[in-house]
């Protein structure tokens, strides 16, 4: 009698779920996308272009709410078919890092960086007139900023700084590479040549330094400067409860696989939203490592919205990817 044959485990066993996140074109709508095919395997600590790995996070949810109907027909009014309802998917979780992009897709709207400022200038809760900005000059990159000799002693190693075009009545998306405020009237933002580097996702810190340019820790996100760029030193970053923008990224959550296969979970398009009822919505978590210490935790909700898959012209909101482990089976 033969015994039947041995299967490896059909199940992803993880410990924990890493996020990334994506930039959408804004004006065009378009995602970043996520090939299964092509990125599945990806090493967690160096996704691929255009990902940002913002980290492991806690707590992660995924909610469907997208109802199924009944077509139904006849003397007895028999289900004869089925539709599906208004879509509707959502995605909760707590970033356990801090930096520029977990605050702004945990805040939603703007996100604003606190420009040095000039110590006559009146206080502002998101920061007062700026020190002037230094001018960037030709042939610096994503991760050097050429300043020329004698101007870069404006900046010290550690230094956070912005790197972005003036704003000169520029109405609509503004940001170099990614959308990260949108300009209805030039009144709103009183016409400030710095507004654009406040609000900037071009941020990077200074790690060394040339006679002539800041090389820094990490490449920017939105990419090279382009011509006619400043920079400017960032001391904190704010955000604000309120607002008209709605930030809008795609995401990427991959549960790692500590055993087994690994599954992922692919949103083209997330805006953040408070879905809680009257009671509200807890904007940070306080987890307890021993008393008094506790680390805080940024609240992040989202609402998927809509993308068409050009293999079938389907309308979806999310995607979950499952690779088996090695010698799985396969049902």
């Amino acid at each position: 009698m033969s015994s039947a044959p041995v299967r490896a485990a059909m199940v992803p066993v993880t410990r924990r779920v890493r996020a990334y996140f994506a930039p959408v074109d804004r004006t065009t709508e378009q995602p970043a996308i996520f090939d299964p095919g092509k990125y599945g395997a990806f090493d967690l600590a160096s996704p691929p272009a255009p990902w940002v790995d913002l980290g492991w996070i806690d707590n992660f949810r995924r909610f469907c709410g997208t109802s199924t109907e009944a077509l139904r027909a006849g003397e007895f009014g028999a289900v004869t078919g089925q539709y599906r309802g208004p879509l509707d998917a959502r995605v909760e979780f707590d970033f356990r890092e801090w930096g520029k992009l977990q605050m702004a897709l945990a805040g939603g709207s703007q996100h604003m960086n606190v420009l040095a400022a000039d110590p006559s200038a009146a206080a502002q809760p998101s920061g007062g007139s700026a020190l002037a900005a230094v001018a960037v000059l030709g042939g610096s990159t994503a991760s050097q900023v050429e300043l020329g000799l004698g101007v870069v002693d404006s900046f010290a190693v550690g230094d956070l700084v912005a790197v972005d075009i003036d704003y000169s009545s520029q109405t609509g998306y503004v940001g170099t590479g990614i959308a990260a405020a949108y300009v209805s009237s030039t009144a709103d933002v009183n016409s400030d040549a710095n507004y654009i580097r406040r609000v900037t996702f071009n941020v990077g810190r200074v790690a060394s330094k040339t006679t002539t340019a800041l090389l820094l820790g990490q490449s920017l996100l939105g990419g090279v400067p382009p011509a006619g760029s400043s920079v400017q030193k960032v001391v904190a970053f704010v955000d604000r409860e309120g607002g008209s923008f709605f930030q809008e990224w795609s995401g990427l959550f991959v549960a790692e696989e500590d055993s087994g296969g690994r599954a992922c979970f692919y949103y083209p398009r997330l805006s953040p939203m408070v879905t809680a009822g009257t009671t509200g919505f807890q904007r940070e978590e306080a987890v307890e490592v021993a008393k008094p210490l506790a680390v805080l935790g940024l609240r992040a909700s989202f609402v998927a919205l809509p993308y068409v898959d050009s293999n079938d012209g389907a309308t979806v909101l999310c995607y979950r990817s499952y690779f088996p482990g090695a010698m799985a089976g396969v049902y």
